[in-house]
């Protein structure tokens, strides 16, 4: 005789099932891979081509750019994108997209630190010539101080106007610093 208050009486067939997912979890899932999916589809093609995406996945973004945005199109495109999102593994593909962008705010503090590192040397000149030299001995004095009194040079003739020389000695600094 069975009591009415047991819990196996009241059970459904599908409590046994360990891959059972409700239809809330399915949606919360399914809205995550999408917006993954629209993480993914913000980067450009040269940072879609770093992250080593399947084929079918990454030819689903390409797609994507090609759409016009705010089109119906467009939102089937995005939930296209989350139902192939859905199949993959989300932790690589996260990563992979943290590496990226980490990338990318690693670039602008460089640019940033070249960008300080030719000012200092526009406003001091030997002196910060001679400590640029004893930290980096790959660079040459006298190319320097060419760029750097060029630079000054020009900035004198038109403050507010981006050198030619300026530029060059940006791109001194870069090419021998990251060797």
């Amino acid at each position: 005789m069975k009591i009415v208050g047991d819990s196996e009486h009241f059970q459904q067939p599908f409590d046994h099932d360990e891959n059972y997912v409700s239809r809330t979890e399915f949606k919360k899932e399914s809205e995550l891979a999408q917006s993954l999916g629209i993480k993914l589809a913000l980067l450009s093609k040269s940072q879609l081509d770093k992250m080593g995406l399947d084929e079918f996945l990454y030819d689903a973004l390409i797609k994507l750019k090609t759409i016009k945005p705010k089109t119906e199109a467009y939102r089937r495109h995005q939930q296209y994108i989350g139902k192939l999102m859905r199949g993959y593994d989300h932790e690589p593909i996260e990563a992979a997209l943290a590496n990226v962008l980490n990338k990318n705010n690693n670039e602008a503090a460089r640019v940033h630190v070249f960008e300080k590192m030719r000012d200092r040397l526009l406003a001091e000149g030997d002196s910060a010539i001679q400590a640029l030299l004893d930290d980096h001995p790959t660079f040459e004095r006298q190319k320097l101080r060419q760029l750097v009194r060029q630079a000054n040079k020009e900035l004198q003739k038109a403050p507010d106007k981006e050198s030619k020389a300026n530029k060059e000695l940006f791109k001194y600094l870069r090419e021998h610093i990251d060797e």
